[in-house]
């Protein structure tokens, strides 16, 4: 175990030596499925987290394969490799690991043989459709970024009546009640007696982002399913059921290699928006199903 100082050592001849190796360990937590690296710098500052048998403090220590950590008493396992599922959550579930109000939770639905997963952000309670869950941390909050400009698209459906100009408004950004959203894709698909069917589409995914905007143009959302993140689909996967996402499309899509040089927590999508996905890329071949 050792840790990053501001500048690292030098050698004899003042020029400075190589950087220890190691990964921080809040980054080795949230690689090894434990939590995101947020939840790890806070379960640090506890006081949960050993290494070596030695509490330790500050988030920046690095870690190697060799040292032994634990949270609460629990060894950590070596990190897997990193794994990324399609789910399709069904409305009543919340998206958090444990709710204080004992509603049921996505996390209680998955099959007994998934390994522990994240969800890659969230679904309202009552929101249906398309939630990535993968086993690393790291990953989950490298796609919750906004910069990575990652389309996320919904189909909703809305009481009360709208003319398509209202909707085209969205496409400059709306601000409500002081709150500013980033340009929204809505268009509408038919109109069902006093409802209306929309698709919409947003990359910054602000909380309950399409209710609000809906609300201030008069709809009332009724329902509203994610149906595509990114480059991965809802598709035709049922309720309730996971799939996972293939290797191959974590290598084409993020740029994760499964045991190679890419560093499965540093997908190459940076800053720019992926490419998009060839036919049949964004379902996966299935290998964990919930029935």
């Amino acid at each position: 175990m050792s840790e990053r100082s501001g500048r690292g050592p030098t050698t004899a001849d003042g020029q400075e030596s190589r950087e220890p190796e190691g990964e921080r360990i809040a980054r080795r937590l949230a690689r090894a499925g434990v939590c995101s690296r947020r939840e790890a710098e806070r379960m640090i500052a506890e006081g949960r987290v050993n290494v070596n048998g030695r509490r330790i403090d500050p988030p920046g220590v690095l870690v190697t394969e060799g040292d032994l950590i634990t949270v609460d008493g629990v060894v950590v396992a070596a990190p897997e490799p990193t794994r990324l599922w399609r789910y399709h959550k069904l409305s009543g579930l919340v998206t958090t690991a444990r709710d204080e109000k004992g509603r049921p939770t996505v996390f209680d639905r998955l099959p007994p043989e998934m390994p522990r997963v994240i969800s890659v952000g969230r679904l309202d309670l009552t929101s249906e459709g398309l939630l990535l869950l993968t086993n690393d941390g790291a990953l989950a909050r490298h796609l919750e970024l906004p910069a990575n400009g990652w389309l996320r698209r919904y189909r909703v459906r809305a009481h009360g009546t709208i003319e398509a100009p209202a909707l085209d408004r969205l496409s400059r950004g709306v601000t409500i009640d002081g709150v500013v959203y980033d340009p929204i894709e809505a268009a509408i698909d038919r109109v069902q007696g006093s409802n209306v069917w929309l698709t919409m589409g947003l990359r910054e995914g602000r909380n309950r982002e399409i209710r609000r905007v809906l609300e201030s143009l008069g709809l009332s959302v009724t329902r509203l399913i994610r149906i595509a993140f990114g480059p991965f689909q809802l598709g035709k996967l049922p309720p309730g059921e996971v799939e996972e996402i293939s290797r191959r499309v974590l290598r084409d899509q993020l740029g994760i290699t499964i045991g190679g040089a890419t560093s499965p927590s540093e997908p190459r999508t940076g800053g720019a928006r992926p490419p998009r996905p060839r036919a049949g890329e964004v379902t996966g071949r299935p290998t964990a199903k919930q029935t």
